[in-house]
């Protein structure tokens, strides 16, 4: 194995992977990179965490919407798949609004 010190969103990271895999880890990690970043200086999410699963779910939309053809995400335009994270975005802003915020 080897170790990487990668940096995502501005924090450092130790990554493993197999002799020969590198490249492609580094490519993942400055494409997760873009993504958190991306969402960090939009402003519509604050904090960490909530940065890193609305990443996480665009990237596993991308990924079903080409690896996919016949599932969820078959057939629907990447403004689509946006909006359908839009969604889910405002689904997760009330869930945790609730929770931070309890009555």
């Amino acid at each position: 194995m080897i170790h990487l010190d990668c940096t995502i969103m501005g924090q450092s990271y130790r990554l493993a992977c197999r002799e020969g895999e590198e490249r492609t880890l580094r490519e993942a990690v400055h494409y997760l990179d873009g993504k958190m970043c991306a969402l960090r200086d939009s402003g519509k999410v604050r904090g960490t965490d909530r940065i890193a699963v609305m990443a996480a779910l665009s990237v596993a939309a991308e990924f079903l919407s080409v690896k996919s053809p016949q599932g969820p995400l078959a057939g629907m335009s990447v403004l689509e798949v946006k909006q359908k994270l839009e969604a889910m975005h405002t689904v997760l802003d009330a869930a945790l609004a609730s929770q931070e915020n309890p009555a």
